[in-house]
């Protein structure tokens, strides 16, 4: 047997390197390169096999864990899963500021592979700087805390391991229905230990994604519930865009006259524009697709995790029959709100299922016009929002509307937290899958830069926007320096509205006074953050980082700005001051938050007794 003997590190990255994936007789290479910031634990290992032996692989050099790691999950998402970076970290700090990325990547079902250093596998020089030392465990590891968010987890101890961990990693990256956060954790000393693998080991290996189809059985049995419905509604989740189904959905719905809600992660599989579009559904949905919900007897979920905020914490269906079909790869998403489970992939099914209901010529029982008539109505209602004046400076929905009628439909909006992505679901015309870049899986701030970078990254010939809030970005806005470092541009639209006013508005909705959400002096007489806003200038900042930077306080200087930035070759930034409070809301949606049922403000009380009434009309499960 022919060997070739290398480090660990080395090793891993020969084999990364010569990894692809299949889809439609199509191959791609799978591993793009590897983001990484170096410290102990990882500098004279994987950082020592980047330097001198890296093969084809790109390294690109982070600014904060968690930022580069989001932006890993962000090349991988606007890939559709089809390629990925690998993220390098220290031990301790370093490593566990990825684990909020990987809870996000994991949550969204997007490919994260991390490879964190690690304590001594020897333990010779224990405790090392940064080393957890638990009393009762001496195994455990900061790394352990990447278990709970990780689909796949493992610690190299031996380098001879590395073989079993890299195929079992690849096994889970590849696979459509458990992909997610990958976390081999490597040992420091263990990465520079020599082992003779064997040559084959490092031979090009394709995975092969089959498009899983479902039985025929599930697949007769899905039609004749649906031949007994009149009045479905599909609602199309991000599983539509990851399978390349937007096509067949389209032909699905126009067959047979099933109109089609989306979720965050599925807006944009059909065109803002097209007549069975009935926009974003749940608590950030519009009212179309909300009012079709509470009547619609069946439900058809495609590739939809079905999250509290799609189903409005199971309150947006209120038809006594109504009953669910899950199309979906995942068998645990298949089975939610206790429907019937077609398991397979998205583009497949769609294909089998539309064939047995042609088979029995069905066609569902919405009436002419009912359908172009809830569009308009809502067309209206988003035209007077994008219009909306208001006293004492720029409306968020009017700044929305500036934005989405400047930038071009070919543009990349990323958004993650905060009030705006509420809005986006429900105002944002999309008109291209690609287009469309959020994440709502977790929700999480600081997504949002990091994100349009990834963005960037796979897309270079696209201009990217990162529409953010002033509290995201002051949370996490590091890789903006790597996107000028670079070279690929992005834009970030900053929303300043002077806090986290979008928590300040759930606050006061159910019954507070508001309490520290927004960014203000502290008053010496209350102690509260109750004094002025604070003044940041946002737009002076990023100048001083190396971006081009605006300001827009109107609607015609935030539409000139846009044509400026379009023009730049640097990333910019557009900073927008918004009016608090003039985002959108409601939408005859409800959301359960849990408020508490004794309280010493009435206003509270109250709330909670709401709640208890929303939660009667609500599913159980």
């Amino acid at each position: 047997m022919d060997t070739i003997q290398l480090t660990m590190a080395q090793a891993l990255l020969k084999f990364l390197d010569n990894q692809y994936i299949s889809i439609d007789g199509q191959e791609t290479k799978f591993i793009a390169g590897v983001m990484g910031i170096f410290g102990h634990g990882n500098v004279t290992g994987i950082g020592e096999a980047l330097e001198r032996s890296p093969g084809s692989l790109v390294y690109v050099q982070g600014k904060n864990e968690q930022g580069m790691a989001h932006a890993a999950a962000a090349y991988a998402k606007q890939t559709n899963r089809r390629q990925i970076y690998a993220c390098t970290s220290s031990i301790g700090p370093g490593a566990l500021n990825m684990v909020t990325a990987a809870g996000t990547a994991t949550v969204n079902r997007i490919p994260l592979l991390l490879l964190p250093g690690d304590n001594f596998a020897s333990r010779q020089p224990d405790p090392v700087l940064q080393q957890l030392e638990a009393s009762h465990d001496y195994t455990i590891s900061a790394t352990d805390c990447f278990k709970p968010v990780s689909k796949y987890w493992d610690r190299i101890v031996r380098p001879e391991q590395l073989m079993t961990a890299a195929l079992n990693a690849m096994r889970v990256l590849t696979d459509p229905a458990e992909t997610g956060t990958v976390t081999l954790a490597l040992p420091q000393d263990v990465q520079a230990e020599a082992y003779d693998y064997p040559a084959a080991f490092f031979e090009k290996r394709v995975h092969y994604v089959d498009r899983q189809q479902s039985s025929a059985e599930a697949v007769q049995r899905a039609a004749a519930l649906i031949q007994a419905r009149k009045r479905p509604l599909i609602i199309a989740g991000g599983g539509v865009k990851y399978s390349l189904a937007t096509e067949e959905l389209a032909a699905f719905a126009e067959q047979f006259g099933i109109p089609v809600a989306e979720t965050q992660a599925g807006k944009g599989s059909l065109p803002w524009s097209h007549p069975l579009n009935v926009g974003g559904i749940g608590v950030t949905g519009g009212l179309a697709a909300n009012k079709l919900a509470k009547e619609a007897d069946l439900i058809i979920g495609v590739g939809t995790r079905l999250s509290d905020f799609t189903t409005a914490s199971k309150s947006a269906f209120l038809h006594p029959d109504a009953q669910f079909i899950n199309i979906n790869v995942n068998r645990m998403d298949g089975v939610k709100l206790d429907g019937a489970a077609l398991s397979g992939d998205a583009k497949a099914v769609l294909g089998q299922l539309g064939e047995a209901l042609q088979a029995v010529e069905y066609a569902s029982a919405f009436g002419e016009g009912e359908l172009a008539q809830l569009k308009t109505e809502w067309n209206n209602e988003v035209d007077r929002l994008y219009a909306l004046e208001w006293d004492g400076g720029l409306a968020q929905t009017r700044a929305l509307g500036v934005i989405n009628e400047t930038i071009g439909g070919d543009s990349v909006i990323v958004c993650a937290a905060g009030s705006l992505p509420g809005d986006l679901q429900r105002l944002w015309r999309a008109e291209q899958p690609a287009g469309y870049h959020m994440e709502y899986g977790f929700s999480c701030m600081g997504y949002e830069v990091s994100g349009a970078f990834g963005a960037a990254l796979a897309e270079p010939e696209r201009e990217v926007y990162a529409l953010v809030g002033d509290g995201s970005y002051l949370m996490l806005h590091s890789e903006l320096v790597t996107s000028l470092q670079e070279g690929r541009k992005i834009t970030v639209l900053l929303f300043d509205n002077h806090g986290y006013q979008c928590i300040h508005n759930l606050q006061r909705g159910h019954g507070s006074d508001g309490f520290g959400n927004e960014f203000r002096y502290r008053e010496p007489e209350t102690g509260r953050y109750t004094g002025q806003p604070l003044p940041i200038d946002f737009a002076a900042h990023a100048a001083s980082l190396g971006a081009a930077a605006y300001k827009a306080d109107t609607a015609e200087q935030l539409r000139e700005a846009l044509l400026k930035a379009k023009q730049e070759t640097r990333s910019t930034l557009i900073e927008i001051p918004v009016v608090p409070g003039t985002n959108t809301d409601g939408y005859e949606s409800w959301w359960n938050v849990g408020v508490p049922a004794v309280s010493e403000s009435e206003k509270v009380v109250k709330a909670h007794e709401a709640m208890n009434e929303q939660l009667s009309k609500a599913r159980a499960y």
